[in-house]
């Protein structure tokens, strides 16, 4: 599957998660909606992997890696951004989450010695200003109260576990630990971590059987999570995590539009150009740098 429909699939299906996870706060704990959500994917992707006869059984040194990725990129970025949404609107946690772009290239560096891409930390840079006109009445009235705050910190908390998941699964894509088996297994790890959170905070293990909630919990466990999931992993490891994560800088600008579709969102003349930013930031990250032609060496006229 080439690299841009990868990129318009995890674009479009995530861009429409942030309605769809609307409809999972309220009754049920989120450290249970979470754990419903990969318990679900997890098996959704072992019956795929069984169809496809692919191989199951690994080392229990790569177990400790895919536990690692299912621990930063499937619970602990997601509980996080859950409990950030109680105390920010999901606009600020859109622009907060965008900081992915830095933190998946200065990781790269780090732990995966990638060539930090200027051009990507200029668009990211970019993309987050655009994204701060599209926000700004939320921005202007933000201020560091106790409640804010906290939301501001587990938002921050969020966008960094899911960066180190980011890094982790490009390693293990490195050492050839294939996308369906390593998200199966790392969202099984995943929803296990969820549910040990749930019983040490003695959560009430409920299930709400509104059909707002059921709907999107089979949406967030096919789409957002399996297809996805799926989708910008493999991304991730064909083009590296900066460049990857750019989509994280645009995914918001579709939850704009569904929310003008479902929630009567206006529009401005300073959004507009926030969401025209946007996407120029995305050309920018994308853009593939033009290799320097090879000047024809000179005929040798000697004799």
């Amino acid at each position: 599957m080439p690299n841009s429909l990868l990129y318009l699939i995890t674009l479009l299906i995530w861009g429409s998660t942030w309605l769809a996870i609307k409809y999972q706060l309220g009754v049920v704990a989120p450290e249970w909606s979470v754990a419903y959500r990969f318990s679900l994917s997890a098996l959704l992707l072992m019956i795929i992997a069984l169809v496809r006869r692919s191989k199951l059984r690994f080392p229990l040194r790569a177990h400790a890696f895919i536990a690692a990725q299912g621990f930063f990129l499937f619970s602990l970025n997601y509980i996080l951004i859950y409990y950030a949404e109680q105390h920010l609107s999901s606009g600020l946690v859109a622009i907060i989450f965008s900081l992915i772009v830095v933190t998946n290239t200065l990781f790269g560096a780090i732990f995966l010695k990638s060539r930090i891409r200027w051009q990507v930390l200029a668009g990211g840079v970019i993309g987050i200003l655009g994204l701060g006109l599209v926000f700004w009445p939320e921005l202007r009235t933000f201020s560091l109260t106790s409640n804010r705050a906290l939301g501001l910190s587990l938002a921050l908390g969020g966008t960094v576990s899911a960066s180190l998941g980011n890094i982790i699964s490009a390693r293990n894509q490195q050492h050839d630990l294939p996308i369906i088996q390593t998200n199966m297994y790392g969202m099984a790890y995943g929803a296990a971590f969820m549910i040990l959170l749930a019983l040490i905070r003695s959560a009430p293990l409920e299930f709400e059987w509104s059909p707002g909630y059921t709907l999107s919990l089979l949406y967030l466990s096919l789409f957002g999570s399996v297809i996805a999931f799926g989708s910008y992993l493999t991304l991730l490891g064909r083009i590296g995590p900066d460049r990857s994560a750019y989509v994280t800088v645009l995914f918001p600008i579709v939850a704009l539009s569904l929310s003008t579709i479902f929630e009567g969102l206006t529009w401005n003349l300073l959004a507009v150009a926030g969401v025209m930013l946007v996407i120029a930031g995305n050309a920018l990250a994308l853009m593939r740098r033009r290799k320097p032609s090879k000047k024809p060496e000179p005929a040798d006229n000697r004799a």
